[in-house]
């Protein structure tokens, strides 16, 4: 338990005075923010269109909702985060290998597997700050250029807001699931690559290439954790959410997809970080 201690220390150490843990917490809610400066921009010139035009009063609703534009800030904010998160646990591990510096950690008797347990909670704590900060500008922000409402068609509410932000919270809970496995997956590539950049960049290929070819497993993809993830070809249930929450009445939930959603990214946290115990045991540092 010291030896975790002193590892833990260090980390926090080296996070406070670098800037890729400071980009790991800003950079999501940084992105986010830009991109609903974005739309909103270009919302003002559609409805201004759209008014002249004779709009309906629907999609005048619809587009002045700040749940649909949370969302997808939130999809954004996560997937870059995703990224992030990756490219850092592959970058950490193995470059304090390359440079030396994990020989004097190993010195002041800290073992390679409380090493890599605080490594492992360092970057939890660095997703943890991330995401609040991402949900509290991204939820203050979306109020501000627009407003929270229930769903409304001719007077006839579709969609309450409490049944917007339950369908909201599963989202996002069913969205960051699959964060301490690709955390863990980060891990296990820094510790098998033998430098820091064939590290980051053998991660995030292949996190890419999953995200690129998800698609064609077929069924097989709900037994990938990052299947469940908001990434670029987003297949998450959040990208789901935001259309529920627009009004989208054709939106399909496959209780069997929620169900592996809950489950998969555990198992594979456990076998990633576990592989990644037996890796760094055997290698010389």
């Amino acid at each position: 338990m010291n030896g975790l201690l002193i590892a833990i220390k260090s980390e926090i150490f080296i996070a406070l005075r670098t800037f890729a843990s400071k980009l790991i917490v800003a950079a999501p809610a940084l992105v986010a923010t830009a991109q609903l400066l974005l739309v909103r921009l270009t919302e003002a010139g559609q409805q201004a269109r759209d008014s002249l035009l004779g709009g309906s009063n629907f999609e005048a609703d619809v587009a002045n909702n700040a749940y649909g534009f949370f969302v997808d800030s939130l999809s954004t904010g996560l997937t870059m985060l995703g990224l992030l998160l990756v490219a850092q646990a592959a970058y950490s591990f193995s470059y304090e290998r390359d440079i030396g510096s994990i020989r004097h950690i190993l010195i002041r008797r800290v073992s390679r597997r409380s090493l890599m347990s605080a490594k492992l909670i360092h970057l939890h704590v660095l997703a943890l700050l991330s995401v609040l900060l991402l949900l509290v500008s991204s939820y203050l922000l979306s109020g501000m250029l627009w407003e929270y409402s229930a769903i409304v068609e001719d007077g006839f509410e579709l969609i309450s807001e409490s049944e917007i932000r339950e369908e909201i919270t599963l989202g996002i809970q069913l969205a960051l699931l699959p964060l301490p496995a690709a955390i863990a997956f980060g891990l296990l590539v820094s510790v098998s690559a033998q430098s820091a950049t064939q590290a980051v960049s053998t991660a995030l290929g292949i996190t890419l290439a999953i995200d690129i070819f998800k698609g064609l497993l077929g069924d097989l993809a709900l037994y990938l954790y990052a299947s469940f993830q908001p990434s670029l070809i987003d297949q998450s249930y959040l990208q789901s959410v935001s259309r529920i929450v627009r009004g989208y009445s054709d939106v399909l939930i496959d209780d069997r997809v929620l169900q592996l959603n809950m489950w998969v990214p555990f198992p594979a946290l456990l076998v990633f970080f576990a592989a990644s115990l037996w890796i760094v045991q055997r290698r010389k540092l």
